[in-house]
């Protein structure tokens, strides 16, 4: 643990970094990180409140609403000019930062799959944020910026070295962690500093300014916003960053995830905010479906359908992706569409009917604006990339949709045993990937992540609370969820082919952890924020 007179900051070690302390941390940073938190923490803690506050009138009925009255609606602003390397982001592709031989892949795949043309290098949701993990993942974004990022994997046939290739990479850019979480391996004045201060502050340090001698943009997502607000804070924190470290302004520039219900409702007003550093918006569609439960978890009339039959073509999200397409085109940016979260699979036969699924969901979202769409596998992105025929599509306004459409979730579709049984299943996966220092998973076909786990959490939840009918007439209770997570086990343990007692057991555990997290008598905020890490 290092901590000096001069400086009020204590970080933990980490034996397996491969650069020292000082050189992850010099004492500049400290003072940089040390700034940060006490210019930003005391407003963080104001803007949750005012999140929790805000939930508490979803809880008593209030319903989410458009800011009518916003400047940000009536005035004739764009954002600032988009990067030349920033225009087409027709296929990106996402995963953990922490591992060295995905980012690697992502960003210079083999040569039998295309190369998407941005890769986001993830903090957040496909990441378990050990300080481990954390430490590799700015380790990663280092040796990316000076394209040194190598990897050595024992094979059949001898050791296979991953390397990044400058000729054929995807552009990088980084998501750091949300508004709500806490890196508690940095304590500054005794108090832990915001996770994704911390992501943001660290990696525009060690690798700004090399991506812009090399004509590169330094790229950031944030996620998770729920307020125009909120968008303001994170836009000053860029603006403080760039003078601490000598940047030009507005030089490092960011994408915000519009996956919650309530920014919904703020896209423009959000995107106001961050006009002189925003190049897009993305509808991340996962978390949004997950917002949409917790958001209006007491609301009886708002109970959603199995996860499985919640798509784009639903009226709520068709709306909230053509409103988000309509905004971002009239002020000048792009708007990027979501993930397709299915695998390749096993099979040829697996891999077409996969691949035939992609093809659909980014056929459609081509078809309706979006300038680009996300992927889980270096496998979908020439597919993915077919249906986006031109760099992007600023020139579809949608000036024919409504200037509020109705976007709030409707009941309406299948509650069924079978996907009751599905959320359990995943979450008895995912948990038993979680102990294993993993944040997404393959698994039955479809990659699994922080964003889906809590979809299934939120849903089997709301299904208790509301003591659902289930189409098969079975009401939801306490008993039937125990006796199918017992039932559900025994198929992640085939699904595993554990067949000794120590593969066995840790299935078990994560059983049982994750059961008590969905038995739990208030829905939890977010996962991640249970555990300690």
């Amino acid at each position: 643990m290092q901590q000096t007179k001069e400086t009020p900051v204590k970080i933990s070690p980490v034996k397996s970094a491969e650069k020292s302390h000082t050189e992850l941390y010099p004492r500049e940073l400290e003072e940089i990180l040390t700034d940060l938190h006490l210019a930003f923490e005391k407003e963080r803690q104001t803007l949750l409140l005012a999140r929790a506050e805000k939930q508490n009138c979803f809880d008593n009925g209030e319903l989410p609403r458009f800011c009518k009255d916003h400047f940000a609606r009536k005035t004739g602003w764009q954002v600032a000019p988009i990067p030349d390397d920033m225009l087409d982001r027709r296929v990106e592709i996402t995963g953990p930062v922490s591992n060295r031989k995905m980012v690697i892949n992502m960003l210079s795949p083999g040569e039998d799959y295309e190369v998407a043309n941005t890769a986001m290098l993830d903090f957040e949701d496909s990441m378990k944020p050990t300080w481990e993990n954390v430490v590799a993942g700015i380790e990663n974004v280092i040796g990316v910026a000076e394209g040194t990022l190598t990897h050595e994997a024992p094979g059949e046939f001898g050791t296979k070295i991953y390397q990044l290739n400058p000729k054929r990479m995807a552009r990088p850019m980084v998501r750091v962690r949300g508004l709500h979480l806490l890196e508690k391996n940095v304590v500054i004045h005794g108090l832990p500093l915001a996770a994704g201060l911390h992501d943001l502050a660290v990696t525009a340090y060690h690798t700004a300014k090399k991506f812009l001698r090399k004509g590169i943009t330094p790229k950031f997502y944030v996620p998770k916003c729920e307020h125009h607000l909120e968008a303001r804070w994170w836009n000053q924190a860029f603006e403080r960053i760039e003078k601490h470290l000598g940047l030009p302004h507005a030089s490092l520039k960011v994408t915000f995830l519009i996956e919650t219900l309530p920014a919904a409702f703020q896209i423009e007003e959000i995107l106001y905010e961050i006009r002189e550093r925003a190049c897009a918006l993305n509808g991340g569609r996962w978390d949004k479906i997950f917002s949409d439960i917790k958001t209006l978890k007491k609301h009886r009339d708002r109970v959603l359908a199995d996860r499985s039959h919640i798509d784009m073509s639903k009226p709520w999200m068709d709306a909230y992706a053509k409103h988000l397409i309509k905004i971002c085109h009239k002020r000048g940016a792009l708007a990027l569409g979501g993930m397709a979260a299915h695998t390749p699979g096993q099979t040829d036969e697996l891999r077409k009917l996969q691949t035939e699924k992609v093809i659909a969901d980014k056929r459609r979202e081509f078809e309706i604006g979006h300038d680009g769409c996300w992927v889980s596998h270096p496998y979908f992105v020439g597919p993915a990339k077919q249906q986006f025929s031109k760099p992007n599509q600023l020139d579809i306004k949608h000036a024919d949709l409504p200037a509020e459409p109705e976007l709030l979730p409707v009941e309406h579709g299948p509650k069924t045993i079978d996907g009751l049984r599905q959320n359990i299943r995943v979450g008895i996966a995912y948990q038993h990937a979680w102990n294993e220092g993993h944040g997404c998973i393959a698994f039955e076909n479809l990659m699994e992540d922080l964003a889906t786990l809590e979809i299934s959490r939120a849903q089997v939840w709301q299904w208790l609370h509301h003591q659902v009918q289930l189409d098969c007439g079975t009401q939801v209770s306490k008993d039937l969820v125990y006796k199918l997570f017992e039932e559900e086990c025994e198929k992640v343990i085939q699904h595993h082919n554990a067949k000794t007692l120590a593969a066995i057991t840790p299935i078990h555990k994560a059983k049982e952890q994750i059961r008590n997290v969905y038995l739990m008598d208030q829905l939890n905020d977010f996962y991640s924020t249970l555990h300690f890490v």
